[in-house]
């Protein structure tokens, strides 16, 4: 088949290259909480103080003449008020780390996620930081107009008079957390004098810098992003757990009106679509479209929607603390008793229990028995000698003096030093002979090494092994 030469040829022409950039990045819009006052409000507050009196007050508390509280890292000692904890009792801070993942399972089964919006240290913080910087840059719109204009001198004298203010705050709070290892009363003025070792500037600066970072800058985006906590969460709610919820069926339609206006008659429902739960929300979410694993329950929402109820006479409530399936409070404290709070409960019950009973129970010194793994026996003039090497801790705060002796076979006894001293909080490694009449069975015979503290009589046995030919 030939192609006609006289049919015409459409040329083919590139478009002309026009340059154009798509970025799938959205920056995240900043949040800018409005303020509000009210009862959540309140307890807010109140729980910001109970937590920083603790925390910036326990390392100033004295017991005897030393901090009550002290985790002496170079001495290997936790000094808990009249106790003393030593790296061998590491089993007590693991139940201790078990209970409190229980309690915040069995608070969040119970009433959603309070911790986060009352006591958590990050929404702690933010909220403290925002105070500063409500006092300094002015409410939610004054911040908004600050952070639109230009810079000049103004502007940049308001920043760096919060920005001082937020690294002062994070700085005396970085100098308390190093005063948990450091002693506190040492730790000031040694700060002063620019006298603080290695690790003791890197923890200071490192706690500063977190502080200053996620309370200033990151906030909400660390609830969000950082923390595994409001990932797992929907795992421990179910429908009779506590959570800040829009009540739908009556605000919906929302929309405007007048206060005069009977807003049933114009088919409305409850909301005004004023848009105030939003603006006082920490973490930039509108409660009004459900559950959102970014709410942290701080209630604020609550409060704001109240304020607006009262000033346009409705009934408060439109946004409230519910059960997750809906109904009231009431309606969850007939619930406590479902099988998710009760395994939760038994389980913090019993493992509270365990703490406590072993601690309160916990000997005033501790003693591990080796042996010489150079010589098995050896054969003496009265019979066999075995070698052993005894490790005694003394976790009490004054010298003791501990006797020893040996059960198991007859005639066993001492033959190295049968007591010793050892000074407050101390260790001591006491070479240990003991011997025995040639026993009638041969081969490894159990004994038991037994330490009595004087004048306490407490006392701690050991088992260990006595080997004849």
């Amino acid at each position: 088949m030939q192609v006609s030469r006289n049919k015409p040829v459409i040329p083919i022409v590139a478009a002309p290259a026009t340059e154009q950039t798509l970025s799938l990045y959205q920056k995240t819009p900043k949040v800018y909480p409005r303020s509000v006052s009210g009862y959540f409000k309140n307890w807010r507050w109140l729980m910001i103080w109970l937590t920083q009196i603790v925390f910036y007050g326990l390392p100033w508390l004295q017991y005897g003449e030393r901090q009550a509280f002290l985790m002496d890292i170079n001495a290997q000692r936790f000094y808990l008020f009249g106790m003393v904890i030593f790296p061998q009792d590491l089993f007590y801070l693991a139940l201790l780390l078990i209970v409190c993942a229980l309690g915040l399972f069995l608070f969040t089964a119970v009433a959603g996620r309070l911790w986060c919006g009352f006591s958590c240290p990050q929404s702690v913080y933010t909220e403290i930081f925002l105070w500063m910087e409500r006092r300094i840059e002015g409410d939610r719109l004054a911040r908004q107009k600050l952070d639109t204009q230009p810079w000049n001198l103004g502007k940049a004298a308001i920043k760096l008079s919060k920005h001082s203010a937020w690294l002062g705050f994070a700085m005396i709070t970085g100098l308390t957390f190093v005063g948990y290892f450091t002693p506190i009363r040492e730790l000031m003025p040694a700060t002063w004098r620019l006298q603080l070792s290695g690790w003791e500037w890197f923890w200071f600066g490192f706690y500063s810098l977190a502080t200053y970072g996620n309370a200033g800058f990151l906030r909400e985006q660390v609830c969000k992003h950082m923390c595994p906590y409001a990932r797992f969460q929907s795992a421990m709610f179910d429908n009779h757990t506590l959570i800040v919820a829009y009540d739908s069926a009556r605000g919906e339609p929302r929309g405007g009106r007048s206060k005069n206006q009977d807003y049933q008659a114009q088919g409305l429902g409850a909301c005004i679509d004023c848009s105030i739960c939003v603006q006082v929300c920490p973490v930039g979410i509108d409660i009004r479209n459900g559950l959102q694993y970014e709410c942290i329950s701080c209630g604020l929402c609550i409060d704001a929607c109240d304020e607006v109820m009262d000033k346009m006479q409705y009934p408060r409530g439109l946004i409230r603390f519910s059960a997750a399936g809906g109904g009231s409070v009431h309606g969850v404290v007939q619930h406590l008793l479902r099988p998710r709070v009760l395994i939760y409960s038994g389980l913090f019950a019993l493992i509270f229990g365990w703490l406590a009973y072993s601690m309160l129970h916990k000997p005033d010194f501790k003693v591990d028995i080796m042996r010489d793994r150079n010589i098995m026996y050896r054969e003496a003039s009265e019979g066999i000698e075995n070698l052993y090497q005894l490790h005694l801790i003394n976790a009490t705060e004054q010298p003791q003096h501990y006797s020893i002796q040996a059960y198991g076979l007859p005639g066993i006894k001492v033959e190295s030093e049968r007591s010793l001293t050892v000074g407050a909080t101390e260790e001591a490694l006491l070479p240990l002979s003991l011997s025995a009449p040639y026993p009638d069975r041969k081969g490894s015979q159990r004994i038991m090494i037994e330490v009595t503290a004087q004048p306490s009589g407490e006392t701690v046995s050991t088992n260990s092994t006595f080997y004849t030919p």
